[in-house]
């Protein structure tokens, strides 16, 4: 049965500058471009594991849409905001409160933060937390979550 999701696909307003963010802002590893067709993929991780696909497409086909990237918990908390402005982009939580530090969704529990590629698709780097979900905290900061633990 289902082991897990192995590809997603966006379109894109402009494949060149799409390929150039997904592999030089986020270094992802381009594994097929097809000119004709105006499509491109990269893997996701380890090579073979998970596949974004990218296909060009006029402005008026295209929908933001949403996925996330699963990270390291490290990351996520101490690396990715930096990481993101670095790279001049702006990071936000699912609240949009105007904060950019990742937040604790208790119910799974997970932490993520946010971010848009150049066409305005919203993307997330998410890592999964030890513990056992607790849906009545609702989102949290992760010092919350931290706290709720220790009690």
């Amino acid at each position: 049965m289902i082991q897990g999701l192995y590809e997603t696909h966006l379109f894109v307003e402009n494949l060149e500058a799409s390929i150039s963010f997904y592999e030089q802002v986020l270094g992802l590893t381009p594994c097929y471009f097809e000119e004709e067709r105006r499509i491109a993929f990269f893997w996701v991780g380890k090579p073979r594991e998970a596949m974004l696909g990218l296909w060009e497409k006029p402005k008026s086909q295209i929908y933001p849409q949403h996925f996330a990237f699963r990270c390291d918990k490290d990351f996520v908390v101490n690396h990715a905001t930096a990481y993101l402005k670095e790279r001049n982009l702006r990071p936000y939580n699912f609240l949009k409160d105007g904060s950019e530090q990742p937040m604790v969704f208790a119910w799974m529990p997970a932490i993520a933060i946010y971010f848009n590629d150049p066409d305005g698709h919203q993307l997330e780097f998410i890592s999964v937390l030890e513990g056992d979900a607790q849906p009545e905290l609702g989102i949290i900061s992760y010092e919350q979550w931290i706290s709720s633990n220790l009690s």
